[in-house]
């Protein structure tokens, strides 16, 4: 059985890895273990949740990468959220899954521990959710449902819907759906999408499981 740390941005990530992805990678025999980032510490608790700064980040990776050394760390940050220090994030690169790449790319030579692969979620974690919008049935009506269908074929692919305080993926489905919760129906609609669809849709989320599956043939 081959361990695999994934280290986080929220709980909304957190629910998503122990509910959807941990058991679709258990049967490749594959235990993924969700870290939610710590953005804070005082002596009396530890915060977490949330990405104020790439230090922060590359810190609490440096310290996992060491506690683990022998085991795979990775992650699960939003592109939309990575913080303006963030490696790479102010290079002007063509194409967005070459750019998140070469961001992905430049967080792995700075923090320089072996068993890190960086993973950013393009835009964010809610894009994946427009993979099959008729999941939305179980929370929402016909007419908001055709609303999404209508956002997702605007765009090449779940991936491309983009990076604004307005029109993330996650501000588009707040606004569109009263009481939106993101952990508890951002994981219900996750599983009944499913993690197959979602590879289907989603090159650079696609890319990332099978260096996850890879690992497992090592």
């Amino acid at each position: 059985m081959k361990n695999i740390y994934i280290y986080c941005e929220g709980q909304t990530e957190e629910s998503f890895i122990d509910n959807v992805l941990f058991p679709y990678l258990l049967n490749l025999g594959i235990n993924v273990r969700p870290i939610v980032c710590q953005t804070k510490r005082t002596q009396a608790r530890k915060y977490k949740g949330g990405v104020n700064s790439y230090i922060k980040i590359r810190t609490e990776l440096s310290i996992l990468c060491k506690q683990h050394r022998n085991e795979i760390i990775t992650t699960m940050f939003d592109y939309y959220g990575m913080p303006n220090d963030t490696p790479g994030i102010t290079k002007l690169t063509r194409g967005l899954y070459k750019k998140v790449v070469s961001i992905e790319k430049a967080i792995e030579a700075d923090i320089g521990m072996r068993n890190l692969f960086f993973n950013l979620t393009v835009h964010e974690f809610e894009g994946l959710l427009f993979t099959d919008t008729s999941a939305f049935q179980i929370i929402t009506d016909n007419n908001t449902i055709i609303c999404l269908q209508d956002i997702r074929k605007g765009f090449a692919s779940p991936e491309h819907i983009n990076n604004s305080n307005d029109t993330a993926p996650s501000k588009r489905l707040e606004s569109l759906i009263p009481g939106y919760s993101k952990v508890l129906n951002g994981t219900a609609l996750s599983k009944r999408i499913g993690i197959d669809s979602m590879i289907a849709e989603c090159e650079h989320f696609r890319n990332w499981i099978r260096k996850i599956k890879a690992i497992s043939e090592i």
